[in-house]
């Protein structure tokens, strides 16, 4: 297990970002796991522009395989009174393997007041509950999983998860590496053919300025609308250890078969 703290601690810093290895234990076949490509991403950004308001909503473009040695470089696109959007590139040998856009803006002063997203249903697993954690040499090592075995439907996943090593990092960096750690929904159909999935693109907007939750516990939720001619998309929710919303998301998956 190589904690996320201690691949950024290893970076070689350059005036737009760093220079970073990709350990095989992130990996997932022939490229990084996206959420750690995402949150190396979200930390260029980070450093790049100082005292930047909270993080809003991010565009990740899955663009190629990224493996090894990657340069993660980060660009200032606009920033005004309330809002700035920032973009960060990640390549490898490979060429760009990633493309992200990150919009951080200020909270407002409005008379408006809504909110009815759904509230998470299933508690946390308790202490002395049987969690999953993958195999050292691929990127769920690196994650605790607990399945509710909730009654769920044919393209849908719904599942406990958190870092095993998760501190020194920025809590949105922690979620962004956490936010993609569930199988694609279309991944129930391809199953048994093992067909191959991999996610093309992913919108995620958060909707707290300050995640917080309990014991590093984020309950995660994928399920997958249409799946045909090689395409699926799917939409995605993550709730803290209470059961408040946190972020709400969408993504595109190609599948090959």
């Amino acid at each position: 297990m190589t904690p996320i703290a201690d691949i950024l601690a290893a970076a070689e810093r350059h005036d737009a970002g760093f220079r970073a290895t990709i350990p095989g234990d992130w990996m997932q076949g022939r490229t990084a796991y996206g959420g750690l490509s995402a949150a190396l991403a979200l930390q260029a950004a980070l450093e790049l522009e100082p005292d930047l308001p909270p993080l809003r909503s991010a565009q990740i473009a899955f663009i190629g395989p990224l493996a090894g040695d990657v340069t993660v470089t980060a660009t200032k696109l606009r920033r005004g009174r309330n809002a700035a959007f920032l973009q960060a590139d990640v390549t490898s040998e490979a060429g760009l393997g990633l493309r992200a856009t990150f919009v951080f803006m200020a909270e407002l002063s409005s008379v408006i007041a809504h909110d009815e997203a759904p509230r998470g249903t299933i508690a946390p697993p308790a202490p002395d509950a049987e969690l999953y954690t993958g195999p050292e040499t691929f990127f769920t090592g690196n994650f605790n999983f607990w399945d509710s075995k909730a009654d769920l439907g044919p393209t849908e996943w719904l599942r406990w998860a958190r870092l095993r090593a998760r501190e020194g990092l920025h809590p949105m960096v922690e979620l962004m590496a956490i936010g993609d750690g569930l199988p694609p929904g279309a991944f129930k159909l391809a199953a048994q053919r093992q067909t191959p999935l991999s996610s093309l693109n992913w919108q995620i907007n958060f909707l707290t300025p300050e995640p917080r939750t309990d014991d590093g516990w984020w309950l995660l939720h994928a399920r997958a609308d249409t799946a045909h001619h090689g395409y699926s998309s799917q939409r995605m929710s993550i709730w803290n250890a209470a059961g408040e919303p946190i972020a709400e998301a969408m993504q595109g998956v190609a599948i090959f078969g």
